[in-house]
């Protein structure tokens, strides 16, 4: 993975300034350990005409297996072999721009005492990165960098193979970027825009993400025309950071258009008086209706079956008509966070016997689940491949047999109402599928007559009279007059 960054001179400003503005001496060649390998600074060339920063990250993709836990381009559970075998230690990328931010702190800052003035003012610069992965091809790659200042910027692509030019081009770009910018500008616009065309992130995007991308976007974001899409991008289409950003960024733009301080554009409420009532986040109201159904159907003990890190579990134990929750998943890392979550070592003893974490796969049978009065299955069915679903739906409504099972999953159809999710895109990237209502209703009325079940269907969130809500939940509820036996014929 490169990235070179060159400018020029003459001898009442020479070009090596740039190792003072970088803060790396271009007589030395420099190591620095990142998370994911090693970031090398050195300078190919450096006179008084002309002066070059090379940044090499030599990425260990062990290193980022084992971090990353198999998140990311090429992590999927079902992909052993791409987690290791894959463009990122060559393709500029996420990993790129945290190199960036850790060796070039301080001139992503646009600090350096040594020469001020020099940091304040625009550099001819020319900077290239020899492969980028662009999702949207070369014409996204200008339609990003053109409105920032840039005199030129080529995207050329990159072929699959040079000896067989009719198989086209690749998803990776060759960037070169020329013309006057302030350095720490420069840099700031690459750190978000290398994650942005790649359109993938090694790490979790945590709610600081917003924070960062303001900070870099400072001075060029909020009337960038594409702003909608960079911000959806980088913080990974979460769209509760987007919409945060989103507001945030038009505060800046609105402030900007004004000649006013954002603190001064922000201030038609009086915090001390706000009455507004805030939109409930669609996980939370699925929590309630969750519980809701949970209380209609009189369930005390309950089986909360792909847990996660613990969040409805968490919910379940505040309520003490549940006398026993058990939190199943297949990730033990899951399972340590949801006992961090509800502090399990902390909890005093009476609440902790109310409360068991198990680690299984729901693929397969497990005599640990039966005798429960209901089993909730909440957005976890759409990340299994619809192949294994079978051995789900046996593992739960043929051998656990709970009296009442609910299933919520997403609503495809409600999908086209998320403004920066992209058309025929799924909502998260671990979603191996994605239901409309006549889809979903299809599926759950054949598991409740195999299995000898009635199902009633409910909406989660806002029923869009189109297209309805953005969450669909089946309530499964066991028919008494169905025998073990009967069940044997049924399911032989």
């Amino acid at each position: 993975m490169f990235l070179t960054i060159s400018t020029t001179g003459n001898p009442e400003r020479p070009a090596t300034d740039l190792g003072f503005l970088l803060h790396k001496h271009p007589e030395r060649a420099q190591a620095f350990s990142t998370s994911h390998g090693t970031a090398h600074i050195l300078y190919p060339e450096a006179s008084v005409e002309r002066c070059t920063a090379a940044l090499l990250l030599e990425v260990d993709p062990v290193a980022l297996v084992r971090r990353g836990k198999g998140k990311g381009r090429g992590g999927a559970p079902d992909a052993a072999l791409a987690q290791y075998v894959n463009d990122r230690p060559y393709a500029a990328s996420s990993l790129l721009a945290v190199a960036l931010a850790k060796v070039f702190k301080t001139a992503l800052h646009g600090v350096c005492q040594a020469m001020p003035e020099r940091a304040a003012a625009p550099l001819p610069l020319r900077i290239e990165v020899p492969a980028l992965p662009a999702r949207g091809g070369a014409g996204l790659v200008r339609a990003l960098f053109g409105p920032l200042g840039w005199e030129t910027v080529e995207a050329e692509p990159v072929a699959l193979d040079g000896e067989f030019p009719e198989w086209g081009d690749s998803r990776y770009v060759r960037l070169v970027l020329e013309g006057e910018l302030r350095l720490a500008d420069a840099l700031n616009q690459l750190y978000v825009l290398l994650p942005v065309l790649d359109d993938a992130k090694h790490y979790w995007v945590a709610p600081d993400e917003v924070d960062k991308l303001l900070r870099a976007g400072d001075g060029w974001l909020a009337g960038h025309p594409e702003r909608k899409l960079i911000t959806a991008r980088y913080l990974s289409r979460r769209w509760g950071l987007t919409r945060e950003a989103t507001e945030r960024l038009e505060l800046v733009r609105l402030a900007e258009a004004e000649g006013l301080d954002v603190e001064d554009v922000d201030n038609a409420v009086d915090e001390s008086s706000d009455t507004e009532e805030r939109p409930v986040p669609l996980a939370e109201q699925r929590r309630e209706a969750i519980l809701a159904a949970l209380g209609v159907a009189g369930a005390a003990r309950v089986l909360d079956l792909g847990c996660g890190q613990g969040q409805l579990v968490q919910a379940l134990l505040k309520d003490v008509r549940f006398t026993e929750i058990v939190g199943v998943d297949v990730s033990v890392r899951a399972l340590t966070v949801a006992a961090r979550r509800l502090r399990l070592d902390r909890m005093a003893e009476r609440q902790a016997a109310r409360v068991t974490l198990l680690q299984g796969s729901l693929a397969y049978t497990d005599k640990r689940l039966a005798g429960y009065d209901a089993a909730v299955l909440s957005e976890v069915i759409e990340h299994l491949d619809l192949p294994r679903l079978p051995a789900l739906e046996y593992a739960v409504f043929g051998a656990a047999r709970p009296r009442t099972v609910l299933v919520t999953t997403p609503n495809v159809e409600y999908n086209v109402r998320w403004e920066s999710l992209p058309a025929g895109h799924v909502r998260h990237g671990d979603h191996r599928f994605e239901w409309t209502r006549e889809e979903f209703r299809g599926w759950a009325a054949g598991v409740a007559g195999q299995y000898g079940y009635g199902v009633e269907f409910a909406p989660v969130g806002p029923d869009d009279p189109e297209v309805g809500p953005p969450t669909q939940m089946a309530v499964f509820t066991r028919t008494e007059a169905t025998t073990d036996e009967t069940l044997k014929e049924v399911t032989a």
